[in-house]
This record gives structure tokens, sequence and C-alpha cells, in this order.
């Protein structure tokens, strides 16, 4: 919840993490399902925290895509319920767009607010999407054309024994590789020059993995996550050899160059551009942080602080407020729609 764009006055989270962990990935049905067990208890929290009530509201803010449909249905038809109950206006939101306003409203409170035109970077375990941003909206660059790099991150550590989720695993371990040890190429994009493919990669590291034999291994690791859900780093090293380590920063690289690579392009395509926007939950991965900040072609570069790069509500509300100004309100007929798209 927030009030005047910038004074976030709650923001509670419910994660599903332990939910899906067991399967090795997010499952559809079992989102949907805690969603709709968390939602007014999440709701009520946030009431609590910001000491208001429904009355107190000037709108109702809420997803209504992209995203599997079952999860959107669930936070669209109860932000629905609250706005019809209460009479209050309702704003949907695409939920890419809430992504950058996390960004642009944490540099607002910082004092150095983003400076459009900027080329905005969405990268998670559902999006890679690079936007021109501009006040009038957005012009879509790239995209990726399979896994986006989140959930590249995740298949290749689940592959190599490391569970789910696994993008900070890696993380975390990476800084112990040599990142130069394994050679990985990127797929050349045929037409898009900006768009992103990332199964090449993975496939590639499947194949690394068959020829290593590291059964044996992994199996150990397994063995750890079983005893210990949330190993520490020093129980992970003690499982992962030195071959291991380079893969993983190898991996860890071979994406965050990929992903350089293209925000390099687009900056030049890009008229004007005068800032950069990293979002998304592959915001928080140190090595992308690091790099980008290192390589920022001479513009001032903006990432969400972690508690805001992965989902949450704040970043939904932030991005409702324009909509709120210019009186772009929805009506209860509204859908939810889970391959919207942002241009």
């Amino acid at each position: 919840m927030i009030e005047d764009e910038t004074r976030v006055l709650s923001s509670v989270v419910s994660s599903q993490l332990a939910v899906h962990a067991k399967y090795g990935g997010v499952v559809p049905e079992l989102a949907s399902r805690e969603h709709l067990r968390s939602i007014v208890p999440v709701v009520r929290e946030a009431m609590e925290m910001a000491g208001v009530g429904f009355q107190d509201l000037d709108a109702v803010a809420a997803t209504h895509g992209p995203g599997l449909a079952g999860a959107l249905l669930v936070g669209l038809t109860y932000a629905k319920a609250i706005s019809f109950a209460a009479g209050k206006p309702l704003i949907t939101v695409n939920h890419i767009e809430g992504h950058i306003h996390a960004v642009i409203m944490e540099a607002a409170q910082k004092g150095t607010p983003v400076e459009l035109p900027a080329l905005a970077i969405i990268v998670s375990g559902g999006h890679t999407h690079m936007f021109e941003a501009r006040a009038a909206g957005y012009v879509l660059l790239g995209r990726t054309r399979d896994d986006a790099a989140g959930e590249a991150f995740d298949k290749v550590a689940k592959l190599i024994g490391f569970g789910y989720p696994g993008g900070p695993v890696i993380d975390m371990l990476a800084p112990y590789g040599n990142p130069r040890e394994i050679r990985f190429t990127m797929a050349k994009m045929k037409g898009n020059r900006l768009d992103f493919s990332f199964s090449g990669l993975k496939s590639a590291v499947l194949r690394w993995v068959e020829s290593h034999d590291m059964t044996a291994e992994i199996a150990v690791r397994k063995a750890l996550l079983r005893e210990a859900p949330q190993p520490s780093l020093k129980q992970w090293l003690e499982v992962t050899p030195k071959a291991t380590l380079d893969l993983v920063a190898s991996f860890q690289r071979t994406v965050v160059e990929e992903l350089l690579r293209h925000a390099e392009a687009a900056t030049e395509q890009v008229e004007g551009v005068r800032s950069i926007v990293v979002s998304g939950g592959v915001a928080c991965n140190s090595g992308l942080r690091a790099a980008v900040t290192e390589k920022s072609m001479g513009l001032p570069v903006h990432f969400p602080s972690p508690g805001l790069s992965t989902d949450n509500a704040v970043m939904i509300a932030a991005a409702a407020f324009p909509k709120f100004r210019r009186g772009e309100f929805a009506d209860l007929s509204a859908s939810a729609e889970p391959n919207l798209t942002l241009a």
C-alpha cells in the first residue's frame, strides 16, 4: 500500500517457494490455490500495518496480466470485490510495468529520479524484455523467444542438483569458480537482433554435465537438500567440486554478458536514452548488478531494492498512480489477460 506515489505504508509478501520447491518449479494449480488461501490474510495484514480501512482508500489496483491465469483471477476478483463493496475505483495494471515502476518509485525516494527516455530491462523467471520507456508509453525493443533468463538460471540449477529456486544458489557460488573456464556460445538471432534466446545455453550446460558424469555429486547435493532445505554457503561449497563451480561461474557470466550485449545495442538504437532501469527477480543477481554498474555505458543505472525486485504489491500500486491521476479506471467486467503485452 502506498501514498503520494512514493510513501510506502505497508508491504506484505506471502512466499510460495516452499510449496513449489518440492516439484522443482511453479505448479500453476498450486499457485492458484495458494493465492486463494493467502490473499485475505495478506490484505488484512497490509491494511492493519498501514492503519487504514477500506473506506480510506482512494482506489484499488490489481494485476490483470501477464501471468498464470488462475493466480491472476484470484487477485483481480478480490480487488473487484473490494472496489464494489467500498465504492472505490478499480485500476488494472500490467505486471511488467509494475516492475518498472518499482524502480521509478525508489529512485524518486532517493532524490535521483529516473530520466526519460530510459532503457528498461525486465529480467525474471517469467520475463526477459527490453523496452524504450518514454512519458507517452513503452516500445518493445526485444524479448526472449524461449526461456526467460531467470528460468534458465533455475533450470540449470535444478539440472546440477541445487534445487528450486536455484538462481540465488548459482549467484552465491559463482564467485568461487573461474568464469572463463568454460566457453559457451549464444544463438545468433535472425530478425530482431535485440531478441534473446537462452534455451541453447541451457542445452549446452546439459551436454557438459552429461559428458562429465556428475551423477554421484548431484545425488550428494540432492541428499543435502533433503536434510537442509536451505543449505548455507559453506554446506554448498563442501558438496560442489571446483569443476562444477567453474561451470556455475561460466554459465552466469554468459547470461550476464548476453544481457549487457543487448543493452549496449539497445542504447545505440534508442535515440536520446538518458538512463537504464533493470528490474525483476534477476535484478537481485550480484553478478548482473556489478557488471551493469561497471559497464553502464555512461548512463545512470537504477536497480530496485531486493525486496521490490521479486513480485510484490507495492510495485503494482506504484504503477497504478499515474493511471489514478489520469482517471484511467477499469470496470467490473475487466478480465485477466495471461498474455497481456506492454507497448
